[in-house]
Parts: C-alpha cells; structure tokens; sequence
C-alpha cells in the first residue's frame, strides 16, 4: 500500500500528463485543412474586415482611399472540460496503471474537440448567419456593384438544393479559409494536489484531474465554399466548381477562386472516388473531374 503523499500526487500528476501528451500525439485533428488559426485574447473577437480590401490599381497621381463597409461578424469564445475522479482506494493500493489508457483517451479527445465542434456547423452552414447577415451557405448573397458596398445588388449562390446527403467544395489554398477557429487557450491537464486540504478527497475520497480548453469556431468568406446537396457525379461537381471560380467582389473584380478541396462524410465516399479518383466514366468517356480536387472523407460529417 503507497503512502498518499505531496511528492506521490506529484509523481502520479506526472505520468498521467504523459499519458495525456500520448493521446494527443495519436490524434489526427483536420480541422486546419479547412480553417484559419486566429489567436484570441478576449472574450470574443469581431472580424469587422471580413468584408473586402479594395481592388489594387495603377498608382497615378495621389492614393485613392475607398471607404469600406464594415461588418460587425463576432465570435464568442466557448468554454470546454472534461473531469475525472480517481478513488483514494486506487491510489493507496497502486493501480495506478489501470488509468493509462483513460488519460491518453481524454488527451486524444482534447486534441480532436475542435473537429468535433467545428464540422457539426459547417453541415449547419445553410441555417446559420455569416458576416453578411446571409446564411453561410444561401441563394442570395448579396454583391455590390461598387467597390464600397453601396449601388445595386446581385444575389449569388453558394448552395445548391436537392435530397443527397450534402457535400461540400472548398477553396483552403488561400490566407483565409473558409472557415475561422478562434483559440483562447489551449487544452491543459490540471490536478489538486493537496491530499489533506481537498474538499473532494475529505467528502468522497477522490482525487480530481480535469482538463479544459476554450475556443470557438466560426465562419469566414463564403466566397470560398459551397454546399451542394445534389446528387454528386462529375457534372454537379463541375457545374459547382464553375460557380466558385466565376464569384466576384463588390464592384465585379473577379476573387481568382479556385476550389481545390471536395469534402464528404463517410455515404458518399464511393460516389467521390468515382466522381474525381477514376479516369475513365462507366461510358468510357473521360472523366472531366479526374483528380481536379483533392478528396477530404471525414466521419465528423456522419
């Protein structure tokens, strides 16, 4: 039987952050495939620049200042946690090695908890608001015919109908993907240590370890994504990747969209390795979309 000790809590917080470290290090998050990284140091940011810079032009004479229209697009930090109680019992009779595996599942957890908030609003994308005041993924975008946001309006679509399960084309290849992740503070493992002044260890006689983390997602240009719930063959893929490539900024400069990543959940694997892995139609034609995308299958999408 161990003697409960500072110096054995210590001992014992030591090898479950390395077990933790383990989990973490066998997790394969994708969520920066798809979004930009932007530190936080608030409660919440507000990306009032996610609008458009003006279009660059020939510097003659003095500069020309555009006033720009200003979005009031914010994103409030979430908090995160997951707590676990460990027997007094267990400690004192050193089965200490039985909680391996939870630690390295609570690290591996940690590291995929983005993934798992971020991709449940992607597929939410057509119900939830954008900067422009428009779902992320609608039929009427609002673009301006100046460069300043003012004059006529045209409506353009980043989101196709139909009754598939949905699918998504991307563009990531630029500064700002299509979608934000706003990171706080990154996910620690923390213990109390003191065997005798815990409430916990004095009421139930348990040892507490508990990590948490806070960030939040959100969503970026839309410009660069579109969802498309139409059957998905290499000519709805084609017709969605033409739609992309042809957006223009307030004022009709052209964006230079060009969409590289297709992205699944796990039903229309089958239907995206022949849309864009297979050279040959089962006519025999060539496959128009062969490799044109790179093929993201996530089961965060399911």
């Amino acid at each position: 039987m161990a003697a409960i000790t500072p110096a054995l809590i210590t001992a014992l917080h030591t090898g479950f952050r390395r077990e933790f470290q383990a989990g973490q290090a066998k997790a394969a998050p994708i969520w920066d495939r798809v979004a930009t990284a932007v530190p936080s140091t608030d409660a919440k940011n507000t990306y009032g620049w996610l609008g458009q810079f003006p279009q660059m032009r020939e510097w003659i004479g003095d500069r020309v200042v555009k006033d720009m229209k200003a979005h009031a697009y914010e994103i409030e930090n979430k908090a995160y946690e997951a707590t676990v109680g460990i027997d007094r019992d267990a400690i004192e009779d050193d089965r200490f090695g039985t909680y391996g595996p939870m630690f390295q599942e609570m690290g591996y957890a940690a590291a995929t908890q983005i993934d798992l908030a971020l991709w449940p609003m992607i597929k939410a994308g057509d119900s939830a608001l954008a900067y422009d005041g428009q779902f992320f993924f609608d039929t009427d975008h609002p673009v301006a015919a100046n460069h300043d946001g003012t004059g006529a309006v045209t409506s353009v679509s980043n989101l196709t109908a139909g009754a598939a399960p949905a699918w998504f084309v991307l563009a990531t290849d630029r500064p700002l993907k299509p979608f934000i992740v706003q990171q706080r503070r990154a996910a620690d493992l923390i213990t109390k240590f003191n065997p005798r002044d815990s409430d916990q260890v004095f009421m139930s006689k348990r040892f507490l370890w508990g990590v948490d983390m806070r960030f939040a997602t959100g969503f970026g240009l839309w410009q660069f994504a579109h969802m498309s719930k139409a059957a998905l063959t290499s000519d709805s893929l084609f017709t969605v990747i033409e739609a992309m490539m042809s957006v223009k900024a307030d004022g009709g400069r052209p964006l230079g969209v060009t969409p590289n990543l297709l992205v699944v959940p796990p039903a229309l694997e089958a239907e995206a390795t022949k849309t864009v892995k297979v050279m040959m139609t089962d006519g025999g034609a060539s496959n128009p979309t062969y490799q044109r995308l790179d093929v993201l299958t996530t089961p965060w999408l399911a």
